[in-house]
């Protein structure tokens, strides 16, 4: 299908995995600030009729949360978060997070937005998917210099969920918690394994056939350009006029 933009295969992708019927039921996602994408993804199953709770931290209006990131916290840690998202200036093969910077602690090389709650938020959610567009040595690890979220926990620590899958720009990872250890799920158009695995600074599982990640269908496709993104045009106004060429909402369908 001509004409798709890669957010839009990547908003599909994670809508996929966010249905998967092998991880938890997602009825309450929450969606973090600066994540148009995964936003994207979570509009496009409220749209297409899939009966999910979205908590948007950052939307401008209508939003659930009066004082932020408070109840996100106290939501989560009571279990009434189901899925959320993560990513990191660095992730390594064991999923671990590094949102502080690079070099020895206290990572002063390049330095990262912070950690702020992405701790918390990784053990309590029931399931984590981790997204990052870039997919580059710099970013996928074998080892992060700081942990900032840890993918794993020692034996004896209480730990509710852990990632489910890992998104990039070059193909979709499921993680294997019981092993510490990402294999392969499926490589995006124009991406091989080959090409996958220079890119990539941890050692992953390959399994024998790796299936190309599926183009977003019509429908959703339509959802996406249309009802999904006058959802978004209030907090992601660039994020619509770059991707979906939409700079104003569109006028009720007349009666």
């Amino acid at each position: 299908m001509s004409g798709i933009k890669p957010e839009e295969r990547l908003a599909a992708a994670l809508a996929r995995l966010i249905l998967a019927p092998d991880a938890p039921p997602a009825r309450h996602i929450a969606v973090g600030a600066a994540s148009p994408i995964p936003a994207a993804a979570c509009w496009l199953l409220r749209k297409a009729g899939h009966p999910v709770r979205l908590s948007l931290l950052h939307r401008r209006s209508g939003n659930p949360f009066t004082e932020g990131t408070r109840e996100l916290f106290d939501l989560t840690g009571q279990g009434r978060i189901d899925l959320f998202f993560l990513g990191g200036g660095q992730i390594d093969g064991q999923a671990n997070l590094n949102l502080v910077g690079t070099g020895a602690w206290p990572g002063r090389d390049v330095r990262f937005p912070g950690s702020f709650g992405s701790a918390f938020m990784y053990a309590m959610a029931h399931r984590t998917i981790l997204f990052r567009e870039e997919h580059s040595p710099r970013v996928l690890v074998e080892r992060v210099d700081n942990i900032s979220a840890a993918g794993v926990n020692a034996p004896g620590v209480y730990r509710r969920g852990h990632a489910q899958a890992l998104v990039t720009g070059k193909c979709v990872f499921r993680f294997h918690p019981d092993r510490a250890r990402f294999s392969l799920l499926s490589r995006h158009p124009g991406e091989t394994v080959e090409s996958i695995r220079a890119a990539t600074g941890f050692g992953f599982d390959i399994p024998d056939a790796v299936p190309e990640t599926p183009d977003p269908t019509p429908a959703e496709l339509a959802l996406l350009r249309g009802p999904v993104c006058d959802e978004m045009l209030e907090t992601y106004p660039e994020f619509c006029a770059r991707v979906f060429g939409r700079s104003e909402a569109r006028a009720p369908a007349a009666e």
